[in-house]
């Protein structure tokens, strides 16, 4: 799967266009779902090195606080050094908004065609009312 796109595929629908249809809305959560594990991944691998190299614990170690504190668990095990102090405070206040990122990158296109959908009922009941069309009338008929 391609994970380079163009600015056009990045957008969605626009609210006047009709919701995407399920393969296209599937689609679109597993490129979100890409996205999302390839944040974590990177996160992981960074925190997992700096909790192994900057506070001298082990690899299994390093790979747990970081995975706790992505989580939003908070960290585990000792910290004696000063430097590894300080890179699992910078780490925990990275791994908070790593984690509403995250949750922001997986829940956008559940809230944006639920939003959409919403919208989309209001235009057409509106349609259906005389008086009530927001819409210009178009001008090729």
């Amino acid at each position: 799967m391609n994970l380079i796109f163009s600015p056009r595929e990045l957008m969605y629908e626009h609210r006047t266009a009709p919701l995407v249809p399920w393969p296209a809305f599937r689609r679109r959560m597993v490129q979100h779902g890409m996205y999302a594990a390839i944040l974590v991944t990177a996160s992981m691998v960074v925190g997992t090195w700096g909790f192994t190299v900057l506070a001298g614990q082990t690899v299994i170690d390093a790979f747990l606080n970081a995975a706790m504190l992505l989580g939003g668990m908070g960290p585990v095990g000792e910290i004696r050094s000063t430097v590894g102090k300080l890179f699992a405070a910078m780490f925990a206040l990275y791994a908070g908004l790593a984690f509403l990122g995250v949750a922001t990158i997986l829940f956008a296109p559940v809230f944006h065609r639920v939003l959409h959908s919403f919208h989309l009922e209001e235009q057409h009941r509106s349609a259906a009312r005389p008086g009530t069309d927001r819409t210009p009338p178009r001008e090729d008929r």
